[in-house]
């Protein structure tokens, strides 16, 4: 079998592509890429034979159809702003894929990919992803959900890649209209930095300030678990949290056209600018990934809560960045190849929660020392 791992030498998908050369029983990992030196790079640093490069321009729509025809599974690590030209193009090409992201368009191809047979997972990473199987596994063992708490603390500084700075941004931007929490049969929205809570992280993270934040799980888990209430609180590193709640508060987040020096620009691509370049915008002390779901409801007519947490290697055992980002890029290798098994049988664009099956996952993320913990009360 061959798979297409797209960005596959990108600052995440480098580390997905890495899991595919030591875990897979893929015949030909192929790093489709624009930047054809980086892939080059990195390929020869795997020093499989199986890894080779192919050259992908995710502007141009019918070549990406016509490259995903020859391969099996399409894994998606390109910025976010490119998830629906990938489901659309798996979708018409015929073959199946899952991505790191999710943009709500994506669910519309779900009776397309059926007919066609196949399947679309999108937000397969730490969380969405993660979680999801993490509040799958809770749900499995209910009669009823009533409420799923989902933290994550994402530990990493603000800008170490364009696409990861601009998810940065787009978290805490006061017109993002997918922050969002679910309760009382419907969606409730919310302005950024709101919903404050304490969670403790276990780890060297430890116990932090969260806030609503706008994933995915939101939005499907009501639908696909059941679930009465639904909501998802984050933060980053405490120096990112001041820095994203400085510019909320100083209309550094404005797209008001303004001119400076001449420049037509607004202040919010001055401020993507200038914090892409600065040095101290790629640092920061610790990089790790903190995960906590809190997921209540009953058994029998008994109220139980089961709470699940993430352990991860160091930083100093898994490399610094490393650190942060294999928690994403691992769960998008193990689910391609869950899908290249035939581990996954459902069809369609459908959550992890719905494809991937919690225990299967969480033993092949135990193989790389990713651990999910669970405890039940009640």
């Amino acid at each position: 079998m061959r798979i297409l791992a797209l960005g596959g030498a990108g600052a995440v998908c480098q580390h997905a592509t890495r899991d595919l050369a030591t875990y897979s029983d893929f015949n030909e990992i192929v790093i489709g890429e624009y930047n054809l030196a980086a892939a080059e790079e990195l390929a020869a640093e795997i020093d499989d034979p199986r890894v080779k490069v192919l050259e992908i321009d995710a502007e141009n729509y019918a070549g990406m159809v016509n490259a995903f025809k020859k391969f099996d599974v399409i894994l998606n690590g390109l910025p976010w702003k490119y998830d629906l030209a990938v489901t659309k193009a798996c979708v018409e090409a015929g073959v199946s894929g899952l991505d790191v992201s999710t943009v709500e368009d994506q669910w519309d191809f779900d009776g397309a990919a059926k007919e066609k047979g196949i399947i679309f997972i999108p937000g397969v990473g730490a969380t969405p992803g993660i979680t999801n199987a993490m509040a799958r596994r809770a749900a499995d063992q209910l009669d009823e959900v009533d409420d799923i708490q989902i933290n994550f603390a994402a530990f990493r500084c603000p800008a170490p890649a364009p696409g990861l700075l601009i998810t940065f941004l787009w978290e805490f931007h006061p017109k993002t209209e997918e922050r969002l929490y679910y309760k009382d049969g419907k969606f409730h929205w919310v302005e950024p930095f709101t919903g404050v809570k304490m969670v403790n992280f276990p780890g060297p993270i430890g116990e932090q300030e969260v806030c609503y934040i706008p994933h995915t799980e939101t939005r499907t888990m009501p639908e696909s678990l059941g679930a009465k209430a639904v909501s998802v609180h984050g933060c980053f590193p405490p120096h990112a949290m001041r820095l994203a709640k400085a510019m909320l508060e100083s209309g550094l987040y404005s797209e008001e056209k303004i001119t400076i020096k001449g420049v037509e620009t607004t202040a919010y691509e001055l401020m993507y600018e200038v914090l892409l370049q600065l040095p101290e915008s790629k640092e920061t002390p610790l990089w790790a990934y903190g995960l906590v779901v809190e997921v209540y409801g009953k058994k029998d007519g008994r109220d139980l809560k089961f709470t699940y947490w993430n352990r991860h290697p160091s930083q100093e055992e898994w490399g610094g960045k490393a650190a942060y980002y294999k928690n994403i890029a691992i769960p998008l290798s193990i689910g391609a190849q869950m899908i290249a098994r035939g581990d996954i049988v459902v069809q369609g664009v459908v959550p992890p929660e719905t494809a991937i099956p919690p225990d299967l996952f969480f033993s092949e993320l135990k193989k790389r020392g990713i651990e999910i913990h669970e405890t039940v009360e009640g």
